[in-house]
């Protein structure tokens, strides 16, 4: 049976939606993050030398990176549902959006929750101002101009298609619900987004991403 081992509030949550999607039957391993650093446990190492989640375990494979993952159920257990075919238009789009979610969406959003972090850590009082004034002039003048860019580039592109890939539901979508889920979490998708707020709500109505909710647990994003 195929073993996901999920770290709360994570990437992990998606790799589980997919596997409902795809009516595959699987085993959760479950494993919270540390209340003050916000880390996996060391438990996870024991898994994959990196300690991170997701890893999956299909008999004698063992993958981690969340996209990764995602790419090798669609192809091993749903090409037909989950991918468009090779070649075509939709097919170069979706390796795109699994390639960007990682690579471009995720890197403002994670520099935003850690610069809220240093905002908000505590310090001695004399150094408290200079931290918080620092982490202003970031978030105003770097991090808060990129996320908009993002945020505003991903709503452009669903004026395109109904999902990311094209006119029909895919592993791009699921790839991609990650950086708008926590995008929205951090204040970025607002009202100037109809269609990214259309997407939230059509991924979170699938019954599949309500099950595998239920067997993940508490989700909360960037935070």
């Amino acid at each position: 049976m195929i073993k996901v081992h999920h770290l709360n509030n994570s990437r992990s949550q998606r790799v589980l939606w997919l596997l409902e999607e795809l009516g595959l039957p699987f085993e959760v391993v479950r494993y919270e993050r540390d209340p003050n650093t916000l880390l996996a446990p060391a438990a996870l190492r024991a898994v994959h030398p990196l300690g991170k989640s997701p890893v999956l375990e299909d008999g004698a494979l063992v993958l981690a990176e969340s996209g990764a993952i995602i790419e090798y159920l669609a192809e091993t257990y749903g090409a037909d549902r989950l991918l468009p075919p090779p070649g075509t238009p939709e097919w170069r789009r979706l390796r795109y959006w699994m390639h960007y979610a990682e690579g471009s969406a995720m890197p403002p959003l994670l520099m935003s929750l850690v610069f809220s972090k240093v905002r908000s850590a505590p310090a001695p009082f004399f150094v408290r101002p200079v931290a918080r004034a620092i982490a202003d002039k970031v978030m105003a003048e770097f991090i808060g101009p990129q996320l908009r860019l993002h945020v505003d580039y991903m709503e452009g592109e669903l004026a395109r298609s109904a999902w990311f890939a094209g006119d029909r539901f895919s592993a791009a979508d699921i790839q991609m619900s990650f950086p708008i889920e926590a995008a929205q979490a951090r204040g970025a998708v607002t009202g100037a987004h109809p269609r990214l707020q259309a997407f939230l709500a059509a991924i979170h109505g699938r019954l599949a991403y309500q099950r595998a909710l239920e067997k993940g647990g508490p989700y909360e994003l960037m935070r």
